[in-house]
């Protein structure tokens, strides 16, 4: 992100902004509203259940986006007490990634039809830029949250896959050492171990499976 502005590309440093803040504030959005759906009030009593990204958006971790290239928003709150289903904490960890995905598609299938219609906004190169972008950082940031490790969604909804006894043992287990894990993840990443290297490649694989237009 820094480079963008040492290079002097103020347009495109803000377009990257404008898409990852777009980006985590409905991923953010996907966990409020279904936790809602669910019986709990929490996060619309603290102003989450909002698609403005400002309580969404922790100023820390999106300073940590531009000066390391990895960040956060502020996770929604949620009261396990409150929810009405036994089935409910894995539909609200899913609709995070979810809510990505479906950005994803509407972005990449709303440039596609332009394209095929010939629209001129969307022949330039900035049209392009930010709606490819767009798409694939969601598409990037649903495969890294579904990862079952430390404070990840993906910690959530494994359990639901797995046997009682070994789900539980699970859950000990990452209770424990999961953040210290993910932790270390994170370092190894920003030291130049290639550990995310698979989210990327993923993330960029999935974009053709979902143009349809």
């Amino acid at each position: 992100m820094l480079n963008l502005l040492s290079q002097g590309d103020y347009a495109l440093f803000a377009m990257v902004m404008v898409a990852l803040i777009c980006s985590l504030t409905f991923h953010e959005y996907g966990h409020a509203v279904v936790a809602y759906w669910y019986g709990d009030g929490t996060a619309k009593e603290q102003g989450r259940l909002t698609l403005n990204p400002l309580p969404h958006i922790d100023p820390f971790g999106l300073l940590m986006i531009v000066f390391i290239g990895f960040g956060f928003a502020k996770p929604v709150p949620v009261n396990g007490a409150r929810l009405n289903s036994r089935w409910a904490m894995g539909w609200v960890s899913v609709a995070g990634p979810f809510m990505n995905l479906l950005l994803a598609i509407v972005t990449i299938n709303i440039f596609s039809l332009g394209i095929a219609n010939e629209w001129s906004f969307f022949l330039t190169e900035q049209a392009r830029y930010f709606f490819v972008y767009l798409a694939m950082i969601n598409l990037i940031l649903m495969v890294f949250n579904l990862i079952p490790l430390g404070p990840l969604d993906g910690h959530y909804i494994l359990p639901y896959f797995l046997p009682r006894s070994l789900s539980m043992r699970y859950r000990i287990l990452n209770a424990k050492f999961g953040n210290y894990v993910f932790i270390a993840l994170i370092v190894l990443s920003l030291m130049g171990v290639p550990v995310f290297t698979y989210v990327l490649d993923v993330g960029k694989a999935l974009l053709p499976y979902i143009v349809f237009l």
